[in-house]
């Protein structure tokens, strides 16, 4: 026994390994092959902003090619699938306001920004696949209006790089 265990055990506990992964069905796959592409590389076209929010299309168009070169599916402008994105929505303002002992506000404890995104992918004309998330991201306010605002640029990349993430992950799974 102490030979298996000294000698074999790396190999055993290997081989009990690979059994467990057979056994549950887990699978290793390219993010990519997901996609309903064919395979096909696919080039983000700086997304649609229909918010108040100038700029905030290149942040939300650089999570989601983020995404597709992690999937190894980033392709360039000469690609024939596009991921078409627009956003929409972005709400946000006061979130939390911390009270004294009677109840009264004091001060403001967080905000919270909110946007939608969609993407549609296309190749030409035909439809590949669709997909919309929404989200909302909390931030604290600074102590002046610029550390607020540098909270609230922050906020906004983490909710982007989150909606991007979901986004795909609905396109991968086809919903």
């Amino acid at each position: 026994m102490s030979g298996l265990v000294r000698g074999g055990g790396g190999r055993f506990l290997a081989a009990l390994l690979g059994l467990v992964l057979v056994g549950c069905g887990y699978r290793f796959t390219a993010r990519a092959d997901a996609l309903p592409t064919s395979g096909k590389r696919v080039f983000a076209p700086v997304f649609e902003n229909d918010t108040a929010e100038a700029g905030i299309e290149a942040e939300f168009t650089n999570a989601f090619r983020a995404e597709l070169a992690n999937a190894h599916a980033d392709g360039d402008a000469r690609s024939a699938v596009r991921a078409l994105g627009s956003l929409s929505a972005l709400g946000g303002g006061p979130e939390l306001l911390r009270t004294d002992e009677r109840g009264n506000p004091v001060a403001l404890a967080s905000y919270t920004t909110g946007i939608t995104l969609c993407v549609r992918l296309v190749e030409g004309p035909k439809p590949l696949g669709s997909a919309c998330v929404n989200g909302s991201e909390d931030y604290a306010p600074g102590g002046d209006p610029l550390q607020t605002e540098a909270a609230r640029r922050l906020a906004l990349r983490r909710l982007a790089q989150r909606l991007a993430r979901e986004v795909f992950e609905h396109l991968a799974s086809g919903f």
